[in-house]
């Protein structure tokens, strides 16, 4: 089977899940169009701000797909393409698009607030705390993993000191995008613009900011933009998110939009061949088909963080409960599609079991082959190569300093006394300043060891991420009398996956503690995040449970 072939099977699936399975949960669930979403009733300039239902999908799309999409299935592609794809379709629909739309569903319902909240709601203010702890920890992988991918597309040379003109081109544009992006937010806070008018200047200031990123590359080393990338992300986390998250995401999904079309029209005429195995086993090399696959392929399926985006930020934003399906749901979607892309990538540009000389890391094979795709109908092959590294870049960058944003509430909601009185300690970690500069900190320390040393542990806590927002969608559905039994499947296998994994991790790292090789700044830190997730998973899926079993009142 091509490529083509493969492509056309998923976007038939897909486009069939929104409109059949989409529909069915909205029916299940109810909507109410006429009230008054917290985006109107908590309005305050910062956090609560309503924004047009473009502008909210471009921001939840560029936020839940970062890399993920793009790494997990290439990473996971060595089993063969047929269960990376079944997993990314099936996945994907059943388990990752119902969890986006019951998080952000469940938020609207309940003020805006985060999964933390309708956990306290619903099941208890240990379980909250426990949460908080946990979707903390996880903020600090993300931050990690994503801010080495940012650094590395911006990365102006390689090991050997030869310059990358694509990476320093891609990191002028960067810079300007978020110039662009203020001065974009306070276009539309000021000007409230139509929807045309406010796509058009957006699609022109991406050419700008391309045009100039092109013409003046900046070279610089990866270690000094991942110092940069992080005084970034501290100033992005704590700005109001209508003068730059929001028009950054609203930017960036144009570029992102574009990428995916493009990425479909290459394959279309292409052709391409899928060069790598049906399937190659339940075991390759060390590891096993369960549970690596499943949390390799991470956010083309399923993603915890999601349910983070979902109720944290993009739910705040909504002006409409009509929007939820097509924001939440079927961005989910649109993911799944890219995460087809990227297979379907490292099938195309892999020969006699290897890839191309130099390319090595999956936003490389990526970009290398969509360029391949697209060089063929007549486009130059350098610019192509930037605009797709650009657009990776971007993915990553947009997730980073929205997960950033959601370490730092997480923190400090979980130092947040309900009777408003706090002691000076808990008011100093409460403090937007130092929960954001405590997240980033210990990001920094696991960015050092590099994403591919991390993303196991990373796809890991993701997975059961989703598996704990699953529960709390699930306990509030029946709190408030809504069917919810669609949960409940996709929410133990997910346990299942991720308690696996995870012993697995804490196995191979305590092994290495035992038997030497042991390096405590890469290994060390893995097996207490290893454990630490794990503990506190366990405890918060036990109290969720315990309100499922629980006799309706």
């Amino acid at each position: 089977m091509n490529g083509l072939a493969i492509l056309l099977i998923a976007a038939v699936a897909l486009v069939a899940a929104y409109f059949v399975y989409g529909r069915f949960l909205e029916r299940k669930w109810g909507i109410d169009p006429n009230k008054k979403t917290p985006a109107y009733e908590f309005e305050d300039g910062v956090d609560y701000v309503p924004a047009k239902p473009s502008v909210v999908f471009g921001h939840e799309f560029a936020s839940i797909a970062g890399a993920g999409p793009i790494n997990g299935p290439i990473l996971a592609a060595p089993f063969g393409w047929l269960p990376v794809l079944l997993w990314i379709l099936f996945g994907g629909v059943f388990f990752g698009a119902v969890q986006d739309f019951a998080a952000m569903y469940a938020s609207v319902k309940n003020k805006g607030k985060t999964i933390g909240y309708i956990i306290e709601q619903y099941i208890g203010k240990t379980g909250k705390r426990l949460f908080l702890l946990f979707v903390w920890l996880f903020s600090i992988l993300v931050v990690a993993a994503f801010a080495d991918i940012v650094a590395g597309t911006f990365a102006g040379f390689n090991a050997q000191g030869a310059e990358i003109e694509a990476n320093a081109a891609v990191a002028t544009t960067s810079l300007m995008f978020i110039l662009f992006a203020v001065i974009m937010g306070l276009f539309i806070k000021k000007a409230q613009p139509t929807g045309v008018v406010s796509g058009a200047a957006a699609v022109l200031s991406l050419i700008i900011c391309v045009s100039l990123g092109m013409a003046f590359p900046i070279y610089v080393s990866k270690t000094f933009w991942l110092y940069l990338v992080f005084a970034y992300v501290f100033i992005a986390s704590i700005t109001p998110v209508w003068l730059l998250l929001q028009p950054r995401d609203y930017l960036n999904s144009f570029l992102l939009i574009a990428m995916i079309a493009a990425a479909f029209v290459g394959v279309v005429f292409d052709m391409p061949a899928m060069n790598i195995p049906v399937f190659t086993g339940f075991k390759v090399g060390n590891n096993y088909l369960f549970p690596i696959l499943f949390v390799t392929v991470a956010c083309g399926a399923v993603s915890g963080f999601h349910s983070l985006v979902a109720s944290g930020t993009a739910s705040k934003q909504v002006e409409n409960e009509r929007h939820i399906l097509p924001i939440s749901f079927g961005a989910m979607l649109v993911e799944c599609l890219l995460a087809v892309i990227s297979l379907i990538t490292v099938g195309a540009i892999t020969i006699g079991g290897k890839l191309p000389d130099g390319v090595v890391t999956p936003p490389q094979i990526f970009a290398t082959a969509i360029a391949g795709f697209l060089t063929r109908l007549g486009l130059p092959e350098s610019i192509i190569f930037t605009l797709i590294t650009l657009a990776v870049s971007a993915f990553a960058l947009t997730s980073l300093d929205s997960v950033a944003r959601v370490g730092r509430l997480a923190f400090q909601e979980l130092f947040t006394e309900d009777s408003g009185k706090q002691s000076p300690l808990s008011k100093l970690l409460s403090n937007k300043h130092i929960a954001t500069l405590l997240t980033l900190i210990f990001g920094y320390l696991l960015a050092i060891i590099g994403y591919a040393t991390i993303w196991p542990l990373f796809g890991a806590a993701n997975q059961l991420l989703a598996a704990l927002a699953l529960i709390s969608c699930a306990v509030f559905l029946k709190k408030t009398k809504r069917q919810g039994a669609m949960l409940w499947a996709p929410m133990f296998i997910m346990l299942a996956v991720t308690f696996t994994a995870l012993v697995f991790t804490i196995k191979n790292k305590g092994g290495l503690l035992l038997g030497g090789g042991f390096k405590f700044e890469a290994d060390g830190l893995q097996l207490v995040f290893a454990i630490l997730l794990l503990i506190l998973g366990i405890m918060v899926a036990v109290s969720g449970i315990k309100k499922l079993a629980e006799k309706s009142q």
